[in-house]
């Protein structure tokens, strides 16, 4: 019996043909695990790619040390007269450097400081980007903003955009703030590589190592939250910005951005709208 079976398959041009893709989607599978780190964080240094801070704006550099020992980079964009500040993780790909014209405008904008930090890996940070990784950066960004800035925690802004959106929901579920602001973010990581990779096997949520489950965590935030979602995006569907909306608790706003992908840049109205969310809810 144990002959019989290996032989009828390589025997039979069909049978061999299936065992042969049987065996290169389960090794394809594995190999995607295998570079699952690669594959969701997308790091540049600042010896690969740098762009210098937006001249004459103030941008100072913070250095923070994370729980794991990494040591992290930031720009601290100050906002005079104002005691409120913005907490800003960016998505998985390049560093914060590339954020600088966006922390400007969310500064002039909402009239807060901005802090914005690179992960471990990213920028000047050193270290290697995980996920318990990520959420020690933005712990660590949020210990600078209330020890070293004097921020009170209910003043203090939590925004993220894509990887970022999961870092700071994470933070907002264990520590004191102002909002929980989410733009073009997923319900879990596995959900998006569901969309990405719908090819690979369903459960996702027991394969990925790297889970930023947004969709378990928001349900047990009781601050405002505000999610802006593009319809056309096609790296994080539409309806998972939707999900995120219905699990939050109120109070709550979704802005719909027509026709927008992901890497399509924010509408100026999007930003207007944001900032009357949060004056409706100081």
């Amino acid at each position: 019996m144990s002959t019989y079976w290996p032989s009828r398959v390589w025997s039979n041009p069909w049978l061999r043909s299936a065992a042969f893709l049987a065996l290169g989607y389960v090794g394809l599978v594995s190999m995607l695990l295998f570079l699952e780190n690669l594959l969701v964080y997308q790091p540049t240094t600042a010896e690969r790619h740098w762009q210098p801070p937006p001249a004459d704006e103030g941008i100072q550099d913070v250095y923070v040390t994370s729980a794991d020992g990494s040591h992290l980079h930031g720009w601290w964009c100050p906002a005079k007269g104002s005691d409120h500040a913005l907490l800003y993780c960016h998505g998985n790909a390049g560093n914060l450097s590339h954020r600088g014209a966006s922390i400007v405008k969310l500064r002039k904008i909402l009239n807060a400081s901005v802090l914005i930090i690179d992960y471990p890996g990213y920028g000047r940070s050193t270290g290697r980007p995980s996920e318990q990784g990520c959420y020690d950066a933005a712990d660590a960004a949020y210990q600078w903003l209330t020890d070293e800035a004097k921020i009170a925690p209910r003043k203090i802004i939590l925004y993220g955009g894509s990887l970022g959106g999961g870092v700071v929901t994470d933070v907002a579920s264990r520590k004191e703030h102002r909002a929980l602001v989410l733009i073009k973010t997923f319900a879990s990581l596995p959900d998006a590589a569901s969309h990405l990779y719908w090819w690979l096997p369903a459960p996702k949520k027991l394969l990925m190592r790297n889970q930023f489950n947004s969709i378990g965590k928001i349900g047990s935030i009781h601050r405002p939250v505000y999610i802006a979602h593009g319809t056309a995006d096609s790296l994080i569907p539409y309806t998972q910005g939707v999900r995120l909306f219905e699990a939050a608790n109120e109070p709550k706003r979704f802005f719909s951005m027509p026709g927008k992908d992901h890497n399509d840049s924010l509408p100026e109205e999007m930003f207007i709208d944001l900032k009357k969310f949060l004056a409706e809810h100081e």
